[in-house]
């Protein structure tokens, strides 16, 4: 890649240790992945969480930072670990302890988009791999690393927001089950990422703007949120699923006539959400890893 794989945004002035960041909007796909690819253009963007950085970009008004990723997570996906390599996409992997990311195609090369389909046509060499890693994965967890350092620094902890959407159709099975279907799912890894508080008050935020929430299902959160989440340690991680059909159509990837009013209150709801990082860290109790 020529440009930068990622987007930071800082505002004037730093007033919260909240982080924002969008790890798989990134829609900057290369030519010579796009030829390699078997599929189409339009369907390569299937595993994107498009316009998620569009939704975000008034965040920095509230004194906090934005990170979006530009590189596309089907050419690198930031929210897995450097190492979850797939033995069915690269030659010379070794199949070590079963990952069931990995096996399904999406590791951090993914073999597959959305719908289980195939990107290549073959296997692919390490060497690519490693460039992959080298030219994306390293420079967004460091740049994500260094906000994060510098919130603790200033703030006393760091409160990351890690954001994403869902399919209408990821709640399908619940909502089949006569509960209402979630609108919003809140991972935190089960407690085990963030402070009970600091959830509960972004919970409370989405419900009283009239979403329905839920919590670490089907989305607990990933390696973001297990890498980062260290509520000993005054570090905290929150993965927000937004149900896609609030604001786009999905099929045709584009915004729909929802979209700016679902942004108005979106933008509502993530000025509450920075609010929780003005506060002293020691009026937060710390949960047990």
């Amino acid at each position: 890649m020529t440009r930068s794989p990622y987007d930071l945004t800082m505002p004037k002035r730093r007033l919260t240790g909240v982080v924002f960041a969008s790890p798989h909007s990134g829609r900057d796909y290369p030519a010579g992945f796009l030829e390699t690819s078997i599929l189409d253009e339009h369907s390569i963007r299937s595993s994107e969480d498009a316009f998620i950085d569009q939704l975000l970009d008034g965040v920095t008004s509230f004194g906090a930072p934005l990170l979006t990723a530009r590189a596309p997570r089907a050419y690198v996906d930031v929210n897995r670990a450097a190492d979850e390599m797939d033995p069915a996409l690269f030659e010379g992997v070794r199949i070590a302890v079963h990952n069931p990311r990995v096996a399904s195609g999406l590791g951090v090369i993914p073999r597959v988009v959305a719908g289980g389909r195939a990107i290549y046509r073959g296997k692919l060499p390490m060497s690519e791999a490693a460039t992959r890693i080298e030219q994306v994965w390293h420079p967004y967890h460091d740049c994500l690393r260094r906000l994060l350092d510098d919130a603790r620094a200033s703030f006393g902890q760091s409160i990351l927001i890690d954001l994403h959407s869902m399919p209408h159709e990821a709640m399908d099975s619940i909502a089949s089950s006569g509960v209402k279907r979630p609108e919003i799912v809140l991972g935190d890894r089960f407690g085990s990422a963030a402070a009970p508080e600091i959830v509960d008050r972004i919970e409370a935020a989405f419900e009283a703007a009239g979403f329905r929430t839920q919590r670490n299902a089907p989305f607990a959160g990933a390696y973001i949120t297990q890498t980062y989440g260290r509520p000993s340690r005054g570090m905290h991680a929150v993965q927000i699923e937004m149900d896609r059909s609030l604001y786009m159509n999905e099929r045709e990837i584009r915004p729909n006539g929802n979209f700016l009013g679902f942004k108005r209150i979106l933008t509502g709801i993530l000025a509450e959400i920075a609010e929780i990082g003005r506060g002293k860290p020691s009026t937060i109790p710390l949960a047990a890893e």
